[in-house]
């Protein structure tokens, strides 16, 4: 990792917030993302952005604002994940967030999960409501973990864990190319049993544009590798199999093209 001390912005104490942005090639709208984070209206918070090695305007966009940015490492990684891992293992903040390079923090953001924060100092993670191009992901329902994946909000601008329980969680498994974070959110859930909740639905922390990394894999490498996650977890074998016959037959198209 190269620390360039241009970018650095020491602080003498700790922010309650470490937000990481992920870049590669994402000069659309990147610019956007990162003046979402820095109007941020709540001010402690440290911002840390992870480049995998950008050919296009990304870098140049970036050293704009690098009086505003805390830590900058621009390097070739092993995917999306991995670039995560780097951004968590850097991060000093009481909770950490991730705002992917294409997504927007709404300004009052940060104010709003402070808030639950103040009112619930023993939770673990937060979800946030987040605005998608066809309506608002809100809430958090535990108990569908064990038969979907639809259970919370969103893992980009929508989800703020403490960095206490991000260290007994552990890194995000870079084995898995596509849903590592489903992988995450079943150890944290299931198996370290960790407490969290939702904010109201009208409380909308960020904009997850259409588009993005997810839009790029196929539904059938998804689909099998949701189900790799759920047999690695020990997830009970009858349950995984009712679960594969299910989606197989509702999305049988999109499986075998």
């Amino acid at each position: 990792m190269k620390k360039n001390k241009n970018f650095i912005n020491i602080k003498k104490k700790q922010p309650l917030f470490s937000i990481i942005t992920v870049v590669l090639n994402s000069d659309k709208y990147l610019e956007k993302t990162i003046k979402s984070v820095i109007g941020q209206k709540y001010k402690g918070f440290e911002y840390i952005i992870i480049d995998g090695g950008s050919k296009d305007n990304s870098l140049q966009i970036i050293k704009k604002y690098k009086n505003k940015i805390n830590y900058f490492i621009s390097e070739r990684d092993r995917g999306i994940y991995d670039a995560f891992n780097k951004g968590i293992r850097l991060a000093k903040g009481s909770f950490i967030c991730i705002v992917n390079s294409d997504d927007i923090l709404k300004k009052n953001a940060l104010s709003i999960v402070k808030k639950y924060i103040d009112q619930n100092p023993k939770i673990d993670f937060i979800f946030g409501s987040v605005k998608k191009h066809w309506g608002v992901l809100y809430g958090y329902r535990p108990e569908k973990i064990k038969y979907s994946w639809g259970f919370y909000s969103s893992h980009s601008t929508g989800f703020y864990i403490k960095r206490k329980s991000a260290k007994k969680i552990g890194l995000y498994n870079l084995k898995y190319k596509y849903h590592a974070d489903y992988d995450y959110f079943y150890r944290m859930i299931v198996k370290k049993k960790m407490s969290g909740i939702a904010t109201k639905k009208n409380e909308i922390v960020g904009i997850f544009r259409r588009g993005g990394f997810s839009s790029t894999i196929s539904y059938r490498k998804s689909f099998l590798e949701e189900l790799r996650i759920r047999y690695d977890n020990n997830q009970n074998i009858l349950n995984i199999i009712v679960i594969a016959i299910y989606k197989f037959f509702k999305h049988f198209k999109k499986i075998i093209k």
